[in-house]
């Protein structure tokens, strides 16, 4: 009899044990916006980052929506979600703008890729301007690989990525002015000067160009990468997107979620 009745309470206690972890609350909610009618090595890169971000997702314990609908850029629809990415495109209008704005100023999280940082110049959005902390300056062609050093391997960002490593064919931008010098920003990757020139038709001279950054004022990274479809065949560089993910998810939903969604 005592025999049955432990059986018994060890399968209780597996399906109470079961039923917790199936109803188990996402660690946090991130949205990525693409479009489709850009240029195709963006879409390209768009559509392999989808499925990685939801393969990331299921492993590491959170939610990941992909949306081409950029109305979604808008206070009730942000205030769902703790992290923001921009695959391969930007907000275009005024109303989401002012929705991604307020949605920053208030503790959101936000990870840009590649052409996510290119304006034409400082007016087309000056808040921008300022929360990326540069411009674009220039860039290389045609898209080959680099080799990107770590500045700062005890970002959380950087867990995992080596002091240096191979970084898959990209087109590489230039900045003006340099991030670094801009008051808030840490730079966490940069171009390595062996690379340098990098480029046939359009030529990265040399000079500090950095890749990855974050503005300390915001929850916020910004990667150079993000241009064709090899993007994602580097391991090393995968681990980057997963830490850096990892990080703008867990300090917004920690920190800033609440308060988000109070607004």
């Amino acid at each position: 009899m005592m025999r049955h009745m432990r059986a018994l309470c060890f399968l209780v206690l597996l399906a109470l044990l079961g039923s917790a972890g199936f109803g188990q609350e996402p660690s946090f909610r991130a949205i990525a916006f693409y479009s489709t009618h850009v240029e195709q090595d963006h879409v390209d890169f768009a559509r392999q980052a989808i499925p990685f971000f939801e393969a990331m997702a299921k492993r590491d314990g959170f939610e990941f929506k992909a949306t081409s609908d950029w109305n979604e850029m808008n206070p009730a629809a942000l205030n769902e979600y703790q992290v923001v990415l921009w695959l391969d495109d930007a907000p275009s209008t005024a109303a989401q703008r002012t929705a991604f704005e307020e949605y920053m100023e208030h503790g959101g999280g936000w990870f840009g890729f590649h052409i996510a940082g290119w304006m034409d110049g400082r007016r087309t959005w000056p808040w921008f301007a300022d929360f990326l902390g540069t411009l674009f300056y220039g860039n290389s062609w045609p898209p080959l690989p680099a080799t990107l050093t770590v500045d700062d391997s005890q970002h959380p960002a950087m867990k995992g990525v080596p002091a240096s490593f191979l970084s898959p064919a990209n087109e590489w931008y230039s900045w003006d002015p340099n991030p670094r010098h801009t008051p808030g920003v840490k730079v966490l990757m940069t171009l390595a000067p062996s690379n340098y020139p990098i480029g046939f038709k359009d030529t990265l001279e040399g000079g500090d160009i950095p890749v990855t950054w974050t503005n300390t004022k915001y929850r916020m990274l910004y990667t150079n990468m993000g241009h064709g479809d090899k993007i994602f065949t580097n391991p090393q560089q995968n681990r980057f997107f997963e830490s850096a993910l990892l990080w703008l998810g867990r300090q917004s939903a920690s920190s800033a979620g609440s308060a988000v969604r109070a607004r």
